[in-house]
């Protein structure tokens, strides 16, 4: 009767696989940690830009608003303006908006007429310049430090008058050194 051996691994084959992939995951987790902190840092990049970029058109829209002084220079990007000027305090005569909500209901507007052309404002359209406040990626919620435009810079807390800038709530530190509500 002829032996055979029969395939198969030994149970020192198995432990020195076992433990070849161990190291290799090991290796690979911090990789992955980073990259999902650099992702999350990008998408809260994305969303300041996003709400900054809204703040900015709206404030836009309300130059040459009726019932406000005039200037001569209106930007060209602007293609209607305010109607209502009653969603602005008195405390809020830069006419920023006045909560990020107001961004995401919208607003009425009527179409900019050029200067020097007379013309009569046919009808009010509905303007939406945020289609939801977005979820800041570090914090997980949709709540965001504001800042008023009569705020310092450095300030801690809101003002209320009106929302000139956000920020992120984490005072976690960046992969860049600085800390998020920085931005």
């Amino acid at each position: 009767m002829l032996n055979k051996r029969q395939g198969g691994f030994t149970l020192i084959e198995l432990v020195i696989t076992i433990t070849v992939l161990t190291i290799m995951t090991m290796g690979v987790i911090p990789l992955v940690k980073v990259s999902v902190r650099r992702q999350k840092e990008q998408q809260l990049r994305d969303a300041l830009r996003e709400m900054r970029t809204a703040i900015d058109e709206f404030h836009r829209d309300t130059v040459n608003m009726p019932g406000v002084q005039q200037v001569p220079y209106v930007d060209p990007r602007s293609k209607v303006v305010i109607s209502d000027a009653t969603i602005f305090g008195v405390d809020n005569p830069d006419r920023y908006p006045p909560d990020l909500e107001t961004l995401v209901s919208g607003v009425n507007v009527v179409q900019r007429m050029p200067p020097g052309i007379p013309g009569q404002q046919l009808s009010t359209k509905k303007k939406v310049y945020l289609r939801s406040i977005p979820i800041d990626p570090i914090t997980g919620k949709a709540e965001w430090d504001l800042r008023s435009c009569y705020d310092g810079a450095d300030s801690s807390s809101w003002g209320g008058e009106n929302v000139f800038d956000v920020r992120s709530k984490s005072s976690d530190t960046a992969m860049n050194g600085e800390k998020y509500n920085d931005w």
